[in-house]
């Protein structure tokens, strides 16, 4: 926490600071908007999509909480370093991670290679280091915060065409978990959500007929809104003070875990 030049604390490094990862655009942005609401800073991080960053920056920035923006590609450990370190000369805390940032490569397997692969598998790696570097350096000398791991429906059911990306969110499901269990006795609470099928970029990618097949499936009729699994990122975030090492799923009912 920094001081003004007075003595007096810096009202902006008292207000508790949520980290979004992909918050630029889809589910991170919709996070974003609700946790300013919420009353949090909001970090928003991006690695390509800057236009779409920014201006969500200046949207959020009449919110109680404000906004700030923050790069870093998750597939190269040395940025993820400097990114922790401007985190503490901009915001000095991080109460709430918010790992949503992802990475998919529509394809069957045998016409996949190792390069896509290895694109996919590395988001993992990176989620995985940055919030090492999170908890290192803010929630455990606190001693408090919330980490929830935005994972996928697909990681359970599976879905064809989508390897890697289905083993990247059944992964992180069970990261949530192993997680949660080594932070016993701590009040840092660790969860998983389980979206559905949302309508976001990667989503409106899918083929027509693929994304018919899958309204098929859905009871409810329809794929998500990003809002929808914001209001749930925020519950996390803000209340669910029993809820620790869980995957919520958010889907329409289409898999109930």
């Amino acid at each position: 926490m920094t001081r003004r030049e007075d003595g007096a604390m810096s009202e902006e490094n008292e207000r508790p600071v949520a980290l979004v990862t992909g918050g630029g655009t889809g589910i991170g942005a919709a996070c974003c908007r609700r946790l300013a609401e919420e009353g949090f800073r909001v970090g928003i991080h991006y690695r390509s999509s800057e236009e779409k960053a920014k201006k969500l920056e200046a949207e959020l920035a009449a919110t109680a909480g404000g906004a700030f923006t923050i790069k870093a590609d998750l597939m190269d450990a040395a940025t993820l370093d400097e990114m922790v370190k401007q985190l503490k000369d901009v915001a000095g805390r991080v109460d709430v991670l918010v790992n949503n940032a992802g990475y998919n490569v529509n394809a069957p397997m045998l016409a996949m290679n190792l390069e896509q692969y290895d694109a996919v598998a590395s988001v993992a790696r990176g989620t995985w280091y940055l919030t090492k570097l999170v908890l290192r350096r803010f929630m455990m000398r606190k001693g408090t915060g919330r980490i929830i791991n935005i994972s996928s429906v697909v990681g359970h059911t599976g879905n064809a065409g989508q390897i890697p990306y289905t083993m990247v969110k059944a992964g992180l499901d069970a990261f949530t978990k192993s997680l949660a269990q080594e932070l016993a006795g701590r009040e840092i609470l660790v969860n998983a959500i389980a979206p559905g099928f949302v309508d976001t970029d990667m989503t409106e990618e899918l083929p027509e007929e693929i994304q018919q097949a899958i309204l098929a499936k859905i009871p409810l009729g329809r794929t998500g809104r990003p809002d929808e699994i914001a209001d749930v990122v925020a519950f996390l975030a803000t209340r669910g003070s029993y809820v620790h090492g869980s995957v919520l799923h958010v889907n329409g009912g289409m898999y109930g875990g």
